[in-house]
């Protein structure tokens, strides 16, 4: 490749804030999206597609590569978001199975469950650097080019009225989206750096706790293991809390020891490492082998499923937490059987398809 900017390029990031930044004159607000981040680098017929961690994902998204060819401009480098739709909202675990070593196994997933690319930044043009330009004119260079795309590569749509934003933040997430990114519009392009904004929900749930995991530094608490019963009453593991300062992790081992199950045949989630053969009758089970990093120890240490806590989430994947949910105290008023699916907010559907109509 012989781009103005060549990869790998870590992408610009946002920290979180808590309640919509105000209309401040210069701030850009857009959907944050619930998928993969790539910066797609295309030098003609040469295409890089670069994650989060500068790693290449070309190879598991032949189609991505190939709608690349056909819908972005000759020479061009370009951050946003690989999704996967089904039906009408966002499906981050069809997603997750595109990761995978055999290329048979790529090229099969490619055909049944393709992914799109959406757009929202713009590093370089032709033979031009836009890295250092503000935000305010890459959108605008990027809408140039990308305002009417209808395939596989849509441009986000963006807004500059803080209260449409808010209405936004509400009804998105019915399609599968996980808040609004806000972006000064002076901002240059700063890779690896926090200096947008993230805008994301934040409700409650109390859980069983049912096991915890080591940390990787020695023999004190990593994540407690978290529990949720289904209407047939079995507890399916739907996350971990895995946020302590480490003399805590160190005093949860002692407050945890009562409820340690040396019989793990008795635990509910006894059969984990049957799961992680690939059997697990439909329950969700925590000892599946990680997708991302196949050495990872996922063994946990089983406790009896009679304590309760509250976490924080920001929304549900499926039938588990999309992302760590955060410890907020403990619930001894609480009884396990009450913690189940039932208690959890579901957000009212909304159509991707408006959301990604050209011109919105």
């Amino acid at each position: 490749m012989a781009l103005p900017v060549e990869p790998p390029v870590a992408p610009m990031l946002a920290k979180a804030v808590k309640g919509m930044p105000p209309q401040d004159g210069s701030l850009f607000y857009e959907p944050k999206w619930d998928g993969f981040r790539c910066i797609v680098f295309r030098d003609g017929d040469e295409i890089y597609l670069g994650s989060r961690n500068e790693r290449p994902f070309t190879r598991y998204f032949p189609e991505l590569v190939e709608a690349v060819k056909k819908e972005l401009p000759e020479r061009c480098v370009v951050d946003g978001e690989i999704v996967i739709v089904q039906g009408d909202a966002l499906d981050f675990d069809s997603l997750q199975q595109r990761i995978h070593p055999a290329a048979s196994r790529v090229k099969l997933l490619s055909e049944q469950i393709p992914a799109s690319f959406v757009a929202f930044d713009l590093l370089a043009l032709g033979s031009d650097n836009l890295m250092d330009q503000p935000f305010a004119a890459r959108r605008a260079r990027l809408e140039e080019v990308l305002g009417d795309a209808s395939g596989s590569v849509r441009l986000t749509p963006v807004t500059r009225d803080d209260k449409v934003a808010g209405e936004w933040f509400d009804m998105f997430e019915g399609a599968g989206l996980d808040g609004i990114v806000v972006k000064p519009g002076d901002l240059p392009y700063a890779p690896d750096k926090r200096v947008m904004f993230k805008v994301k929900h934040e409700r409650t749930a109390d859980c069983v706790v049912a096991g915890y995991r080591e940390h990787k530094s020695g023999p004190v608490v990593g994540s407690l293991l978290l529990g949720l019963y289904s209407a047939d009453g079995r507890l399916h593991h739907v996350g971990v809390a895995a946020s302590f300062p480490m003399k805590r992790r160190a005093e949860l081992v002692e407050e945890l020891a009562p409820y340690r199950m040396d019989d793990l045949s008795e635990h509910p989630w006894g059969a984990w490492a049957e799961f992680a053969a690939g059997g697990s009758d439909g329950q969700r089970l925590p000892g599946a082998v990680s997708r991302w990093n196949a050495k990872k120890d996922l063994s946990f240490i089983p406790l009896r499923p009679e304590l309760v806590i509250e976490v924080a989430y920001d929304h549900m994947e499926g039938d588990r937490f999309r992302h760590t949910a955060q410890f907020r105290r403990w619930r001894e008023d609480r009884t396990p059987s009450s913690c189940t699916y039932e208690q959890l907010e579901r957000p009212v559907r909304y159509d991707l398809g408006e959301i990604l109509a050209p011109g919105r």
